[in-house]
């Protein structure tokens, strides 16, 4: 008969630490292949526990294919190799490094979270929960309500004709890069990337498998000559404020980039980052809106108008990528949820983004005008670049010092600064000293600690 101890088996269930005494046994050949185990109700009588602990500890073993049972004749050892695989080393994971606190960051492109319409987006949320229906599946494309909001939306305020079957709604800018690095293909398609640009952009398609190709700019944005020079056949550009440059593409430009894709028959992907604000004249038409031939992909998030924790994006493919996308990826469902997709629909729809968009952009001129007054007159600032749009500029620093070492003390001194050069693929010396402000979540109370850290930093 069985014996163990079951006073050994400190917090396991009784069933548990019977079926890996079993287990052992088996294993360890003191249980032979084909040897009948003890019934159910003896062995229970002889270990003085219930008939439903050796139960559970039978079923298990059955199910993980240590016992075989038998009609009528009971539980039998199965045969099983016995050799003790040798002990593994445990695995060493990395620790994760832990969330630094920034007393100051200027590198990340956050807004402010005090703008956020939290009391509205409560109601709406509520509505959309006492309604139902926020558990039902959706559409691979998005939701068909949040997708006509965001074709009005674009038909209304861009100047752009396009259908709510051309949207494609994603958990944020970095997931649709991925679906249009899939969808044009690892194999023939060379992708032109703006030099400096958003480093993101280029680490996707690389990781994906691409071929990317760094193309400088020059005053009016992604240089012709180098751009045919490349053989790419698709431009990943942001001809409406370019990051970080700020540079705007003129109309000429956008016109001559739309000639480069029809005689190559490529592809431009408009990156439409931050054009909400624009600070100064009227909105710049899209390169979507002026393309007559369908060679654009438009793509915009809302993570700079509502909240980047949102992770919602979208784009808008021209019919002649819609049908292959449909046919060839249309298999993914949808990574936003039900419910953010349903309110935000709501949000669009009713009205309240106009009027979000009108406030916060109010809010946000005047903390740029502060923001640029205070930097313009600190004595580590040689120049600043402002274009009037965006929530960022350059700052042309007054400094010998290299900008790696500048960076080194500022996290030093908790500060976390983006430098211009970061975000070349091809360095050059015109990049060095140039510090990328994003001010979106600069509070103008906090400006006086901001130039005193600073001043500290650049030793001023």
């Amino acid at each position: 008969m069985l014996t163990y101890d079951l006073e050994a088996r400190g917090g396991l269930a009784l069933y548990d630490y019977l079926y890996r005494c079993i287990r052992d046994d088996i294993l360890s050949g003191a249980l032979a292949a084909g040897e009948r185990l003890p019934s159910k109700r003896a062995l229970a009588e002889h270990l003085r526990v219930s008939v439903i602990t050796v139960e559970g500890a039978y079923q298990q073993l059955e199910a993980e294919g240590w016992v075989e049972s038998r009609p009528r004749r009971g539980f039998f050892a199965a045969q099983v190799d016995r050799r003790l695989p040798a002990e593994a080393e445990p695995a060493t994971v990395p620790a994760a490094e832990p969330s630094q606190s920034w007393r100051l960051d200027l590198k990340s492109g956050r807004v402010d979270p005090a703008f956020f319409p939290a009391a509205l987006w409560a109601r709406l949320t509520r509505q959309v929960l006492s309604e139902g229906g926020c558990l039902n599946p959706v559409p691979p494309q998005g939701l068909p309500a949040l997708r006509q909001a965001i074709a009005r939306d674009l038909r209304d305020f861009k100047g752009m004709a396009v259908s709510p079957e051309q949207i494609i709604v994603g958990a944020g800018a970095e997931y649709l890069y991925l679906l249009l690095a899939q969808l044009l293909g690892r194999e023939g398609t060379v992708f032109a990337l703006e030099d400096p640009g958003y480093p993101k952009i280029r680490q996707v398609y690389d990781r994906w498998g691409a071929v990317c190709r760094p193309i400088p700019l020059d005053s009016q944005g992604m240089a012709l000559e180098p751009l045919y020079a490349s053989g790419a056949t698709a431009a990943h550009l942001s001809p409406a404020h370019h990051y970080p440059t700020g540079i705007v593409t003129p109309i000429a430009r956008r016109q001559a980039l739309l000639r480069w894709a029809e005689e190559v028959d490529g592809i431009l992907i408009e990156d439409d980052y931050d054009s909400e604000f624009r600070f100064a004249g009227r909105p710049l038409p899209t390169l979507q809106s002026i393309d007559a031939r369908g060679r654009v992909v438009y793509m915009n998030t809302f993570s700079q108008t509502i909240s980047p924790s949102m992770r919602v994006g979208f784009m808008v493919l021209p019919p002649r990528l819609l049908a292959r996308y449909q046919k060839e990826l249309g298999f993914y469902a949808s990574t936003v949820p039900a419910l953010e997709q349903q309110v935000l629909a709501r949000f669009l729809s009713g009205g309240e983004y106009e009027r979000h968009l009108s406030r916060i952009r109010k809010k946000y001129r005047l903390r740029r005008w502060a923001v640029l007054e205070r930097f313009a007159l600190c004595p580590f600032a040689a120049s600043l670049t402002d274009r009037g749009a965006g929530l960022h500029f350059l700052l042309r620093l007054n400094t010998r010092e290299s900008d790696e070492a500048l960076r080194r003390r500022a996290e030093g001194l908790g500060v976390r600064l983006g430098f211009l050069s970061e975000y070349a693929a091809l360095p050059k010396p015109a990049y060095d000293h140039t510090l990328v402000v994003n001010y979106g979540g600069l509070d103008t109370e906090r400006l006086a600690e901001a130039e005193t850290l600073l001043s500290e930093v650049f030793q001023t």
